[in-house]
């Protein structure tokens, strides 16, 4: 029998940084960009559960967030420090496990199919949710046949949730669930007629597959990654600095969580820009040494965004990528914890 666990920090990272100063706790707090009293850019990275009562979520622009809840204490990301509690709390479920996947920064897979029985891995879902709480945090966990119904169980009773799912509960569990939940699909794709997913070929009936909750999608230990990069197509083509430099700073977090959760450093760093006439050119930099430092990024790609301005034309997309990775061992220390108000 399989068994799949899918572990979840709630609100990772303001959960950390609730660890590193108690003073906060049970406050607002949100985590993200500058909110610049209303007038910030950029959005919120993550939001504790006091802050979610006021109608914040991760991905909300600053500015609407401070307009809900001016209240809070915003703080800038410290991603050092939440690399440092993820190979703690990594460590911890890897102990557990038959075979483990990271999947970012804050979630894992976890294969304990020789426990045996959904209830002895009920009691190791308890143990690691023990250990995570002595460690000063919490996390919650879903339990299931599959790793597609152990995600979607894991996010049922958050925060601090333990929710198993058995093989003979599948259809009951996500059959009311809402059209979305499974990858942009749903319950009505999981009772479409066999010849509308035809149309969709194998693609169509692998997603009603998992409409269903068959998933076959295996444990997977270790990704060779060769490259990691975002790019983004403006709404309208533009010529204006400050739009363009900023899409690109929302783009370095994201960077530095994968290249955190890949556990590697870089030494190539390549800059895309596609103009209104869809002429795309790209400009490449090579560093002496690998590094993980998102100054140097930023530091590029305003460079290159100046000298790609110096062309006429307007820009419909730009994209930064990293290449030539190597792989690393985080060995970060704790910095002081600062507002945005310092």
């Amino acid at each position: 029998m399989r068994i799949i666990l899918h572990v979840d920090m709630d609100c990772f990272f303001a959960q950390v940084e609730e660890r590193a100063n108690p003073a906060i706790k049970g406050i607002p707090v949100v985590v993200g960009a500058n909110p610049k009293e209303g007038k910030g850019r950029g959005v919120v990275a993550t939001c504790n559960y006091e802050a979610r009562k006021y109608g914040l979520k991760s991905a909300m622009p600053i500015s609407i967030a401070w307009t809900k809840c001016p209240r809070a204490v915003y703080l800038p990301p410290r991603f050092e420090l939440y690399s440092e509690a993820s190979c703690e709390v990594m460590d911890i479920f890897k102990g557990f496990a038959d075979r483990f996947e990271q999947v970012s920064i804050d979630e894992a897979y976890l294969d304990v199919s020789s426990a045996g029985s959904y209830e002895k891995a009920r009691l190791l879902a308890q143990e690691i949710k023990d250990r995570v709480k002595a460690a000063g945090l919490t996390c919650s966990v879903g339990i299931g046949p599959n790793k597609l119904v152990a995600k979607i169980a894991a996010g049922e009773k958050k925060p601090d949730g333990l929710t198993i799912v058995k093989n003979e509960e599948v259809n009951e569990f996500l059959n009311p669930k809402k059209v979305g939940v499974i990858y942009g699909i749903g319950e009505d794709l999981a009772k479409a007629p066999e010849e509308v997913v035809d149309e969709l070929g194998n693609y169509g009936r692998e997603l009603q597959r998992l409409a269903k909750g068959v998933d076959e999608r295996d444990i997977i230990e270790q990704w060779e990654t060769k490259s990691i990069g975002r790019q983004s197509t403006f709404d309208k083509d533009t010529k204006n600095r400050k739009q363009i430099i900023d899409l690109l700073d929302g783009f370095i977090p994201e960077l530095y969580r994968d290249l955190d959760n890949e556990r590697v450093m870089f030494r190539t760093v390549t800059f895309k820009v596609r103009y209104e006439d869809f002429e795309t050119h790209t400009k490449s930099r090579t560093l002496p040494e690998f590094t993980s430092s998102i100054k140097i990024i930023r530091k590029l790609t305003t460079e290159w965004v100046d000298f790609a301005l110096e062309d006429v034309r307007k820009i419909r997309l730009v994209g930064v990528s990293l290449h030539n990775l190597k792989r690393k061992s985080l060995n970060s220390s704790k910095q002081p914890q600062k507002t945005w108000n310092q």
